[in-house]
């Protein structure tokens, strides 16, 4: 095809980074196109090369950086003939030019990509003052309106917020409003949705498709989720180590995919179709070799059934957050937000429950309730552990100590939950340590067979977290909650850093941790696919309240909340035959009691809330006069 006819066009790109030991290849011969208008998605695990051609693209590679071959990028703005990118100085006038104007780019995380000292509106109109010649009024108008457009109710009192204000969602808003301000003919989206809840990515998709077709923009979409992709590309490019493995239009991408590698991310993505006890294909399986794991006979024989069948038992928990709103004259401490509100549940031995909810619901504050490290208001949760009931929120001393062994938690970000300056052999022999466990030589042995259950070898022994991927320092951490031979395993978003392919063997691994230990999960996550591959039970969550709860089968075939409807109605499947349906997206989000309908509101007269039970486990909070019969499916 005649370069012309492409707004952007990749001919045999190579980037190379200088390193001590010689050079790293990032990306070798990649070529790929965007047309006027279109889509193109660019799809690879993390560090397959995908954001160093974004940022060869836009000119900011860092000086490290040697590149070849060709970006020529046709602007319809000047009409000209293609100009290459790489050809221009690195700092010179004319990529200067391009870059936030005719370019736009949203990056991945938005709290690190706005700057914390300067308002909303000062950074956006930033790119009007720098390429226009607008007055301040006029900068302000037109801030406000694209503000409008990408979905702020307020925009005049969002325009002189700080990113600190902003939830998640808003912030990535703002970056979109950014990158658009002077109507650019490209805008390259670097994984735009990841650090999003499932809703708001929904309707994060909505808005750049939206604003996409309205301004006739083009669009290079970075991601690892094949569910995005179905949903938003025209053109699909598969990328793998540095090389591209497959290219060509949406339609024959997902029906038929050619090479093995685009088959194996499509078979680690877990859907709702998965039949019971089938497995993620992951793209590199994780051994699991527990035969030699301290804890596993005593384990598995407290699993028997002579033991009481609920683990943990949940009752009436509460919190709430002060909100100081206050001078050094004055004290108010009056406000306060309820970030769980009368939250019961059970969790049986041996199973996983798995906890979903949109961020800001109050998940990682029951864990946090649960491990000790947030005192609750009100409630209490009882332990049925194998060396008998412990009372949770009263454990003192001795009482304390074993608490800490029968319940461990796996964290969200395998980065900052283990320590720069320990090596793996210290990290895992720490837990045994502070708990007196064993001689100095039984610990050695301990942490080698802990290695070989999560499919590392002793020669990671002497290595620091940082010379890891994340899916092998997320082991490590798997690793370092199971040392101690728990109960309970509470892992709080453990795969939503990671890839799909990773995130499946991290999935694979916990699943064959729980059946070969008998281990019991609380399994807590916004990706519900996730959830549904994971979890034998389900309990939904929303403003600090368990709206929902009942078996996995039931929860996801026959929902009855419309809060459970929302959050289901919001996964992109990997799968051109079920598109998204945005006009069921509610704009106010899932949470928008207005949406909900009179007998799950808890407003007006005879708003008091219970929970019904529709049997078979199947529990909802619904109106107490709410009947029965209506609310089932």
């Amino acid at each position: 095809m005649n370069s012309g006819a492409d707004l952007l066009r990749i001919e045999d790109l190579s980037v190379s980074f200088a390193m001590l030991g010689g050079q790293l290849d990032a990306v070798r011969k990649a070529s790929l196109r965007v047309l006027p208008g279109k889509v193109t998605a660019l799809v690879g695990e993390s560090g397959s090369g995908k954001s160093v051609i974004s940022q060869a693209v836009m000119g900011i590679l860092p000086k490290t950086a040697s590149c070849s071959g060709r970006i020529l990028f046709c602007d319809p703005a000047t009409g000209g003939s293609p100009a290459d990118l790489l050809q221009m100085p690195r700092d010179g006038r004319e990529i200067r030019h391009l870059r936030g104007n005719r370019m736009g780019k949203i990056f991945q995380e938005p709290m690190t990509s706005l700057s914390p000292l300067h308002t909303i509106g000062n950074q956006i109109s930033e790119a009007l003052k720098i390429h226009t010649d607008k007055s301040a009024r006029e900068r302000r108008e037109r801030t406000e309106e694209m503000l409008a457009l990408v979905g702020f109710a307020k925009p005049s009192r969002a325009f002189d917020m700080y990113p600190f204000e902003l939830s998640g969602g808003m912030r990535q808003r703002a970056m979109i409003a950014m990158a658009l301000i002077c109507n650019p003919s490209l805008l390259i989206a670097d994984e735009p949705t990841t650090a999003l809840d499932v809703t708001i990515q929904a309707q994060i998709l909505q808005l750049l498709r939206g604003l996409q077709t309205k301004l006739n923009m083009a669009m290079l979409l970075i991601t690892h989720d094949l569910g995005v992709v179905a949903n938003v590309a025209d053109e699909v490019v598969v990328i793998y180590h540095g090389e591209i493995m497959e290219a060509g239009p949406v339609e024959t991408i997902f029906r038929k995919p050619a090479h093995p590698y685009l088959k194996g991310l499509m078979a680690a993505v877990p859907h709702f179709d998965m039949k019971p006890g089938e497995r993620l294909k992951a793209l590199r399986e994780v051994p699991v070799n527990t035969s030699s794991l301290l804890g596993k006979k005593r384990l598995v024989a407290h699993a028997a059934p002579t033991k009481p069948d609920v683990l943990l038992s949940v009752r009436d928990i509460s919190k709430t957050f002060s909100t100081r709103k206050s001078s050094w004259l004055t004290k108010d401490t009056s406000a306060g937000t309820k970030a769980v509100d009368g939250v019961s549940f059970d969790i049986m031995r041996g199973e996983c429950l798995g906890l979903v909810g949109e961020s800001g619901c109050g998940k990682t504050t029951v864990s946090k309730i649960l491990m000790r490290a947030v005192t609750p208001d009100a409630g209490a949760v009882l332990l049925n552990s194998s060396d008998g009931p412990i009372d949770v929120l009263k454990a003192e001393g001795d009482g304390l100590q074993t608490l800490r062994t029968k319940v461990q938690m796996v964290f969200q970000d395998p980065v900052s939950s283990l320590s720069p300056r320990m090596t793996v052999q210290n990290i895992l022999s720490e837990p045994l340590e502070i708990h007196d466990r064993g001689s100095g030589k039984s610990r050695v042995e301990t942490v080698k067979a802990l290695l070989k259950a999560i499919g590392l070898n002793e020669r990671h022994l002497n290595r620091y977290p940082h010379s890891f991927s994340g899916g092998q320092r997320q082991r490590i951490g798997i690793a370092r909650a199971l040392a101690l031979g728990p109960d309970l395993l509470i892992c709080d978003e453990p795969v939503s850093a990671l890839d799909v392919s990773v995130q499946a063997q991290i999935l694979n691994l916990l699943k064959d941790l729980q059946k070969e230990l008998g281990l019991t999960y609380l399994f807590i996550s916004h990706n519900l696919a996730v959830v549904d591959y994971m979890a034998d039970r389900i309990a939904v969550m929303c403003g600090g309240r368990i709206v929902e709860v009942a078996p996995r089968e039931t929860l996801m075939r026959a929902p009855v909340h419309p809060y459970t409807k929302s959050l289901l109605a919001a996964v992109p499947f990997p799968d051109l035959d079920r598109p998204l349906d945005f006009s069921i997206l509610d704009p106010g989000g899932a949470s928008d009691k207005r949406s909900w309908g009179k007998q799950f509101s808890d407003e007006g007269e005879e708003g008091v809330l219970s929970t019904a039970d529709l049997g078979g486990g199947h529990l909802v909070l619904a109106r107490r006069n709410a009947d029965v019969r209506e609310l089932r499916p």
